[in-house]
Parts: C-alpha cells; sequence; structure tokens
C-alpha cells in the first residue's frame, strides 16, 4: 500500500500545501486500484500529479468542512465534462450524511438530479466497513463539531489510520492501534488553543497513538499555515519517542 500527501494544509490551503487530500494505492488483480481520503481547496489540481482522476476507484469524505470536500465541485466537472466525452459509470463517494445535497448546494445551477449520473454517494457510520478493490475501509467516528470520522485503511497486511479531524476521544483507540502508519490531526498549539472538541495538537495526537498502542509511525498533519510545523513536532516529541514525522504535500509513504 502506498500513501501519498496530496495535501495537509489545515483549515485552508496555504502557500506549501493544499488543504486535506491523501491518495491511497495498492496493486490488485494486475492494476493499480486509487482511492482518496478527502478532498479540500486546492487538492484536486495537486492530485492529478500523481494519478488521473478519471482512475480512481472511490473518494472517502471524513466531513463536510470545505478544507475537506469542496474539491469534489471540480472533480464533478472533470468527470462530466472532458472533451472526449463524460467518464463512464458513477464514482463511489463515502461520506457523512447530507453530501450529496451539499455537493450540490456548492456548485450552482445543476440540472435536475444534481451530481447522481457522476457520483455514488453512500452515507458513513460509526465502524462501517467498505471494501474497494484490495482496501478495507473502516470508518470511526470522532469527535469534532460536525458529523467526522476517521479511516482505517487496511490492504495485504498493512494498515493506515487517518484521524480526520478530532479532538481527543475513545474512538481513537481502535482506529489507531497497531496502525503501520497514522495520520493525525495536529492543528492546535498546547497553551495556546484551549477549545475542547475540535481538533488535537501534536501531544494530544502523540497520546492517543501511546493509548492505542502498536502505532509504528506517526506523521502529524493539518497544520494550519499559520503555524509552526517544528512547534507542533516538539509538542509531539515529549510524548511519543518513535518514528515522527510532519506532513508535506508530496510525500510518500510505502506501507
Amino acid at each position: 500500500m502506498r500513501l501519498t500527501v496530496v495535501g495537509c494544509s489545515g483549515s485552508f490551503a496555504g502557500p506549501e500545501s493544499p488543504a486535506s487530500s491523501y491518495l491511497v494505492q495498492a496493486e490488485h488483480e494486475g492494476r493499480t486500484w486509487s482511492i482518496v481520503l478527502d478532498l479540500g481547496n486546492g487538492a484536486l489540481g495537486h492530485l492529478q500529479r500523481h494519478v488521473d482522476p478519471a482512475d480512481l476507484d472511490a473518494v472517502f469524505i471524513s466531513h463536510l468542512h470545505p478544507d475537506h470536500c469542496v474539491d469534489v465541485t471540480g472533480l464533478y466537472v472533470t468527470r462530466k465534462y472532458r472533451p472526449s466525452g463524460p467518464v463512464p459509470g458513477q464514482l463511489p463517494i463515502h461520506a457523512p450524511t447530507g453530501a450529496g445535497e451539499r455537493f450540490a448546494l456548492m456548485y450552482h445551477g445543476l440540472e435536475h438530479g444534481g451530481m447522481t449520473a457522476e457520483f455514488a454517494v453512500h452515507e458513513l457510520s460509526d465502524t462501517l466497513v467498505t471494501t474497494v478493490g484490495p482496501f478495507t475501509v473502516t470508518s470511526h467516528r470522532v469527535n469534532h463539531p460536525v458529523e467526522a470520522y476517521g479511516f482505517r485503511v487496511e490492504a495485504d497486511g498493512a494498515v493506515l489510520a487517518y484521524t480526520g479531524d478530532t479532538d481527543a476521544c475513545d474512538a481513537l483507540t481502535p482506529l489507531l492501534t497497531g496502525a503501520h502508519l497514522a495520520l493525525a490531526d495536529s492543528a492546535f498549539v498546547d497553551d495556546r488553543d484551549t477549545a475542547t472538541g475540535i481538533h488535537l495538537s501534536g501531544s494530544r495526537a502523540a497520546a492517543a497513538a501511546v493509548e492505542a498502542g502498536g502505532v509504528k509511525r506517526l506523521v502529524l498533519t493539518h497544520i494550519p499555515a499559520w503555524n509552526d510545523p517544528e512547534v507542533c513536532r516538539a509538542q509531539a516529541a515529549a510524548v511519543w519517542d518513535g518514528p515522527l514525522e510532519v506532513a508535506t504535500s508530496g510525500a510518500v509513504w510505502e506501507l
């Protein structure tokens, strides 16, 4: 399984990266299967550096804040209006309640039927298991002001855990336990950001990984452009003594 960071900037696209989006790929039955976890502001442009959007097998949206889903509208354009003709079939999009309506509202002037010819939108729920080719994706409801999910992606014995946007919660343990790589929300800075129920900080992300147990590599992500990533790293390192990195756009890991 291969993970490519398409975008990792928290809350809005930054000067070095689009907002949240992660491409996960694996070889299966003689071809490369590709899924995307989130598609935030600016992500569709960078995604095309790594895969033809027409070749995606599924999209998983953690929650419906724009920095995680707004580029679904551009993806719709790539499927409907190609000069060579529409991409055949519906692309499965797995997303929280009301996602189909939200996507249509973001794209003014849609004809009757919205995006239903291009997308098949499936509603997520807690501990729902979805299979896409070689991937088994389990959604875990996490702690954010709106309906939000983290995703545990498994293929060929490898485990990727992606928290999406969350504060500390019980769901992080089954999500993270034994992950070969954990992509953890680290948007907040300790002693500065005191609001609860929104985001993890570097130290709280590290604490969640320690509590879950068996996490091999911790990658801090969703860091807004106004934060210093090295502060986030240092706060995590005070709690976590395993392999630790900060996500950057274009980074690739083989799991």
